[in-house]
């Protein structure tokens, strides 16, 4: 019987909980090598993901039968101590948390520190108010050692709009003194060619974050493809369906590993029947409303500036920040 992970945490120098040790999928009882195999090809890669997979998915991503899914899936929940805990033991989980600088430390302040990893935060807003900005800022510092902001590890970026830029990159990791050659291979990009595309490559993900030190997933921009393929009201309820798939596979990420932060940027509507107050809406509904942990809407200000307004989060407090898009990066 596999030891519970509560007992074999690891910590870094700062105190901060790093990784609990993973168990092989045969640790679970009745898994052999051809359930493994199933296990594995829908991209199951460990006794966490597996933890805490939805059983009618499992069954139809898998293809596994609703007796054996049950049994496999409570047998993961147990060997990773999926019970109830005491609010004190969350906390302290939370109060060792290293937070992701976004390079502005005015932005920083009304996100708590940062991007928080364990939790989907949104950017949303018009076009040139620095959603893909911020996108390549933090793929540049999560690179960083903890002591300057960083995670210390690597960045997934999904590509939806054609709008990664390595000769970005260069310029903001040369601002940082960085090797700009280690910090692009540090990237990994994924192009996204429609809907289906950029659905399956979230679901694969989990092979390249354990394989990678993916420490950030960003996924610029989540509604795009959505928008141009599902037109008119007729395809709305389906492709908020979806949508609802999608954005629950991102925050399943989040919970399966332990320093993983999700950051993605949406688009925005204007509502022709609002006469007071702000028109602009983000796209996607209450489906990305609601699943996405912290809001941030971002809108120009003066030249470079631009401001960004804390809409939402479990913790956080309706704020704003100012910061600049340079050539060197985000700036205060």
């Amino acid at each position: 019987m596999a030891k519970k992970n509560e007992d074999l945490e690891e910590t870094n120098d700062k105190g901060s909980i790093k990784t609990e040790v993973e168990y092989d999928l045969k640790a679970i009882s009745g898994v052999g090598d051809t359930t493994v195999k199933k296990l594995q090809e829908a991209g199951i890669v460990s006794i966490r993901t597996l933890a805490v997979y939805p059983i009618t998915k499992l069954m139809d991503e898998a293809g596994i039968g609703e007796k054996t899914a049950q049994k496999i899936i409570k047998a993961a929940q147990d060997i990773e101590n999926m019970g109830f805990k005491s609010a004190d033991i969350i906390w302290e989980k939370r109060r060792k948390l290293n937070r992701l600088t976004t390079n502005s430390s005015t932005l920083d302040e009304i996100l708590a520190g940062g991007i928080e990893p364990g939790s989907v935060t949104e950017f949303y807003g018009e076009y040139r108010t620095g959603k893909t900005q911020i996108a390549h800022q933090l793929c540049v510092n999560v690179q960083l050692p903890y002591e300057e902001g960083g995670l210390e590890g690597n960045a997934l970026y999904i590509d939806t709009e054609a709008t990664f830029r390595p000769e970005r990159i260069i310029q903001m990791a040369e601002a940082k003194d960085l090797d700009y050659n280690k910090t692009l291979r540090n990237i990994v990009v994924g192009r996204a060619y429609n809907s289906d595309h950029q659905v399956l490559l979230i679901r694969e993900a989990s092979k390249i974050v354990k394989e990678k030190n993916i420490k950030l997933i960003v996924v610029d921009s989540i509604i795009g493809h959505f928008r141009s393929e599902y037109v008119g009201r007729g395809t709305l309820a389906n492709r908020q369906q979806i949508l609802n798939g999608h954005i629950h596979d991102l925050l399943r990420l989040t919970e399966v590993f332990d320093e993983l932060a999700v950051m993605f940027t949406n688009q925005v509507s204007s509502k022709p029947d609002v006469f007071y107050g702000n028109p602009t809406v983000a796209t996607g509904g209450h489906i990305l409303a609601h699943g996405a942990t912290v809001r941030i809407y971002l809108r120009k200000g003066k030249g470079e500036q631009r401001v960004a307004k804390m809409i939402d989060a479990p913790h956080l407090a309706e704020a704003e920040a100012v910061f600049s898009i340079t050539e060197d990066g985000i700036k205060d």
